[in-house]
């Protein structure tokens, strides 16, 4: 079951980088992110009823709700939203990948979680595929200010995704669904959006193109309704360090689908970076010890 949520999680979100891309444009950001949620919000809610799961959470819940919906489905995306306006989506890749290491750091200190050493050695390997996957875009920028400020804001937003695993892992721990917990925080998210947008007087009309229509529906249920859901029942099983290892592969399928359709070359720095974050997938899950205790003789 884990694999499965984990293979759906990469798929999905690997292939949200482009999508968000086709969003930018026209139609400001938070007005894009508050439509995301509020389609998002709204199937969740018709999948519990059909369900016939509980939909109201306990009263000790509702604080860790308005946070994960202020952190993960409001601040994470207008972060990411304006960075990828600034930076290249392979650069904003690249921070979002140390989503693992935050999330260890922040267990520990936040929630007395034990470090766990081979989630971190994985994540870092990981992240040194990543930075040979992106060196020659990484060494345009150096000298770019702007640049920096869009990587900063970029690692805002992972830190708020951070935080909004975190907070899942808490509610899952007081035996919440992330089917529930979701509907209410991508509701709370997009309430805060929506109320920005019309206090900085944007209009809520969305761009009338196949593009951005197909963009906005793919977000909203496979990359928030399937996508976080899956993500999150991954972190409440497996906690969110291993979880977020997933955020390392994501270049990996984005980087798959450029190959499709933007014409992305392949390097061999390229290649020895995917194959150190598959490596990093290995020592991250404790495949390799699994694999050898498996196949020593008794």
């Amino acid at each position: 079951m884990n694999l499965l949520l984990y293979a759906v999680t990469v798929l999905i979100w690997g292939t949200t980088w482009i999508a968000i891309k086709w969003q930018l444009g026209a139609v400001p950001p938070p007005v894009s992110i508050a439509w995301r949620f509020w389609i998002a919000a709204l199937l969740l809610f018709a999948l519990l009823r059909i369900m016939r799961r509980p939909i109201w959470p306990p009263r000790g819940a509702w604080r860790y709700l308005a946070a994960q919906g202020l952190a993960l489905f409001c601040l994470n995306f207008l972060c990411f939203y304006y960075a990828e306006q600034i930076v290249p989506s392979g650069l904003v890749a690249v921070v979002f990948s140390t989503a693992p290491l935050l999330n260890s750091i922040n267990g520990r200190l936040f929630m007395g979680r034990p470090l766990q050493p081979s989630a971190i050695a994985g994540a870092l390997l990981g992240l040194v595929g990543i930075v040979c996957l992106f060196v020659q875009q990484m060494a345009g920028h150096l000298g770019d200010h702007t640049a920096w400020l869009g990587l900063g804001i970029a690692f805002l937003g992972t830190l708020c995704f951070s935080a909004g695993n975190l907070l899942s892992s808490r509610m899952q721990s007081m035996g919440l669904h992330p089917f529930a917990t979701n509907s209410w925080a991508m509701l709370i998210g997009a309430a805060v959006l929506t109320l920005g947008s019309l206090f900085a007087g944007y209009s809520f009309a969305v761009e009338p193109s196949v593009r951005y229509l197909g963009a906005l529906a793919y977000l909203a249920v496979f990359g928030s309704v399937i996508g976080f859901t899956a993500y999150l029942m991954l972190v409440g099983r497996m906690g969110p360090e291993r979880a977020a290892y997933c955020t390392v592969l994501f270049p990996i399928v984005a980087l798959a689908a450029s190959t499709l359709f933007e014409g992305y070359r392949w390097s061999a720095l390229a290649v020895v970076g995917l194959l150190l974050v598959l490596a990093g997938n290995l020592v991250a899950f404790d495949l390799t010890r699994r694999i050898f205790v498996r196949r020593r003789p008794a």
